[in-house]
């Protein structure tokens, strides 16, 4: 659709902020005009000429993303060359492409953005200065301009942008489609990283979420060669610089159990872990709103009421400009994306010179039988990182249906992860160790059944045993050996009935409630053996035993 063209103050500023590495450098041509670096206002200007989206009540930006509504997760190619050949490892989310496909795609790519109108966003992601990478992310739409400003870290000195040279550049496209006969593609998207010319293409799709994955994904491999842990992890710290990590896939609850009040946010996904430090990859927060609660997460919340928040996929009434986050008509998968800084009680330097003292991985276990929370040895807690069981909750990618699937995802965010998931489960040990960080598995799943018969477990339940775990309050009860799979159950925490520790006693029947347990045991031992010969036995002994008939 032509938008009405005429003189805007977003076109006066196209040049302000602009880097002398230019598009030149990336094989641009004949460009229409490039916006450099526009500020929030600016942005929401050339989104609302261009009819990319609506503002809301209260401010928000709300875009409809079309057929891509999720993650393309079967659509990630990484340029096979020799500098990747030996460190990637290859599989169903790591596919491989080579040189000549990825070159003809990417001038395809420069022939198609002749003429047109870019947006770029000169920003870094890493919050340690010791980890930063200089990211330049062009896109044709502002809106996806305005999202990887507020996803990633941005420079306010104005020399910054003149001098700026990126490390890595991503290429958004999502009008450009790439065509599966000539280019070896499963599908007309594709999202494409080139470790060896630094360039990452976003091809076929207007979910903005791939943006900020692929940057994550890039991350996730670089990292861990400088002895970094790259994790897909929520952060927070505590008055006694305690830092915790909350590991788990989408629905688990990463985003709302960091968002704590008494706590400090370091940030809601992607961190690196480093020696001296814990850092936040990102600048902003990615969050899913569907049937988002104002008294159960009011600082999230608070941002779907807020202007420079861009909403994804969220019905509104075009009268009023109300949003309906209980409606599900368009996606599960409704999103919104705004600056950290808009939590309260974040860390504007999205950094903290501490090592973690709790560690806890999140599952919405689906099945229902999972205790609520229990503690792991080290042993135990690289099981179960390799592993990374859940249940995927609709819409989080393409293709799910309506009922969660059991899923075991490595290092709780396998399409994610670049190198073998032993390579990230080692630095784990290697750091928690020298940290001394206890090791939690925390169900925020079904209780009194699987889904569609039990009901998802109280988020006022989760947030008290969290808390009695980081503070210590659980140091002081007694326990019990989960019989199936080893690890430590409390039998009490202050304010939870003791009930809710023994899963079983909320099932009408106890028997088959032992079946669905023994189920899921057998499921994990079947997923582990992807593991063997890879993992040291002391490591496969973890699994679950199963119950004797």
């Amino acid at each position: 659709m032509k938008y009405f063209k005429f003189s805007t103050p977003a076109q006066k500023q196209a040049g302000e902020f602009r880097s002398d590495y230019d598009l030149g450098h990336h094989g641009f041509k004949h460009l229409e005009t490039v916006y450099w670096n526009l500020p929030t206002a600016a942005l929401y200007e050339e989104a609302i000429i261009r009819n990319e989206g609506t503002v809301v009540n209260g401010g928000p930006l709300l875009v409809h993303t079309g057929k891509w509504t999720a993650r393309a997760a079967n659509d990630k190619y990484f340029v096979k060359e020799p500098s990747t050949e030996n460190k990637i490892d290859w599989g169903e989310y790591n596919r491989p492409i080579t040189e000549e496909k990825f070159n003809s795609i990417y001038t395809r790519v420069l022939a198609f953005l002749q003429g047109e109108e870019l947006f770029v966003q000169d920003v870094y992601a890493g919050s340690d200065p010791d980890y930063k990478l200089n990211v330049r992310v062009i896109t044709d739409t502002a809106w996806q301009s305005l999202f990887a400003r507020n996803m990633l870290n941005t420079f306010n000195e104005r020399g910054k942008h003149k001098n700026f040279v990126p490390e890595f550049t991503l290429i958004s496209v999502p009008s450009f489609n790439v065509d599966p006969r000539i280019d070896g593609t499963l599908s007309e998207t594709a999202i494409i990283i080139n470790f060896a010319q630094r360039i990452a293409i976003v091809a076929g799709s207007k979910y903005a979420g791939e943006v900020k994955k692929t940057i994550f994904t890039i991350m996730n491999y670089l990292l861990p060669m400088q002895d970094v842990m790259a994790m897909h992890c929520s952060a927070n710290v505590g008055n006694k610089d305690d830092v915790a990590l909350f590991f788990g896939l989408s629905g688990t609850g990463k985003t709302t159990l960091s968002a704590d009040p008494k706590r400090r946010l370091i940030g809601d996904d992607e961190h690196g872990w480093s020696d001296h430090s814990v850092f936040n990859f990102e600048g902003g927060c990615y969050a899913k709103v569907i049937r988002l609660s104002a008294a159960a997460e009011p600082e999230i919340f608070a941002c779907t009421q807020r202007f420079g928040s861009i909403l994804e996929n969220v019905v509104y009434d075009r009268g009023s400009r109300q949003i309906d986050l209980d409606d599900d008509s368009l996606t599960e998968n409704t999103r919104i994306s705004y600056p950290i800084e808009f939590i309260p009680n974040a860390i504007p330097e999205k950094l903290v010179n501490a090592q973690p003292k709790n560690i806890i991985f999140l599952t919405a276990d689906a099945q229902g039988v999972l205790p609520p929370i229990a503690q792991l040895t080290m042993d135990q807690a690289i099981y179960h990182f390799m592993s990374g069981y859940t249940s995927k909750i609709a819409g989080t990618e393409m293709g799910l249906g309506i009922e969660p699937e059991i899923t075991f995802s490595a290092c709780f965010g396998a399409p994610f992860m670049v190198h073998h998931p032993y390579y990230y489960a080692k630095l784990l040990r290697s750091k928690a160790e020298k940290s001394g960080a206890k090791i939690w598995l925390v169900n925020t799943g079904w209780v009194g059944g699987k889904f569609g018969v039990g009901k998802r477990i109280s988020i006022k339940y989760t947030r008290r045993m969290l808390n009695a775990a980081l503070d210590g309050e659980l140091d002081k009860v007694s326990y019990r050996k989960d019989v199936l799979f080893g690890y430590n159950v409390p039998l009490s925490c202050p304010d939870i009935p003791d009930k809710v520790f023994k899963p079983e006693n909320a099932w009408g029947n106890k028997e088959e409630y032992w079946q669905k347990y023994d189920a899921l045991a057998a499921r994990y031992i079947e997923n582990f053996k992807l593991f063997r010969g890879q993992v040291p036995d002391d490591i496969v002994k973890q699994g679950p035993k199963r119950l004797k008939k």
